[in-house]
């Protein structure tokens, strides 16, 4: 059975959209999964720690056979393809991926809690996911589109496609 999950893609390091259209390639090529659509990018100020430069967020939406700790395990996988680093809480990373909600599915354990728990409060997250479906809700079945008008302003600004290197495998 396929599940729809929504995935937060986040960078500010090395070439962040770069770092962004190459895993979203990695995230379509996982086994059991398919790439249903992909949001545009948008820039915003970090969270956090502001000695950082402005990160790139965009979201996808996949469905996948994978259950949700193994969807996990492929996503930090795909992190570490990234060399992304956890030295900061909020800090500088090449890439983030966040499972931000799987289907109808609410889980909180030591490994997981989804719906992430700061969406709400995203509006760099919010934007990507209505970009993708703009009748989502969150499995309590609260509407994204009230959850972005009620959201902090993070300068969200949208960003203009990123071209694909010809010459690159992704």
């Amino acid at each position: 059975m396929k599940t729809d999950a929504f995935i937060g893609l986040g960078s500010n390091l090395e070439n962040p959209a770069a770092q962004l259209a190459r895993a979203v390639a990695e995230l379509a090529s996982m086994p059991g999964t398919v790439l249903v659509a992909q949001s545009p990018f948008y820039a915003s100020r970090p969270v956090g720690p502001q000695d950082q430069p402005d990160f790139v967020n965009g979201a996808v939406w996949l469905s996948t056979e994978l259950a949700p700790h193994t969807l996990l395990d492929h996503l930090q996988k795909i992190e570490q393809l990234h060399d992304r680093k956890r030295l900061r809480h909020w800090g500088p990373r090449t890439l983030d991926l966040d499972l931000l909600i799987f289907g109808a599915q609410t889980l909180d354990d030591e490994r997981l809690t989804v719906p992430h728990p700061e969406l709400p409060n995203r509006d760099f997250v919010l934007q990507p996911l209505l970009d993708l479906n703009p009748d989502i809700t969150l499995p309590n079945g609260s509407p994204v589109a009230q959850l972005r008008q009620r959201c902090p302003d993070n300068h969200l600004r949208k960003l203009p496609p990123v071209a694909r290197d010809p010459a690159s495998p992704w």
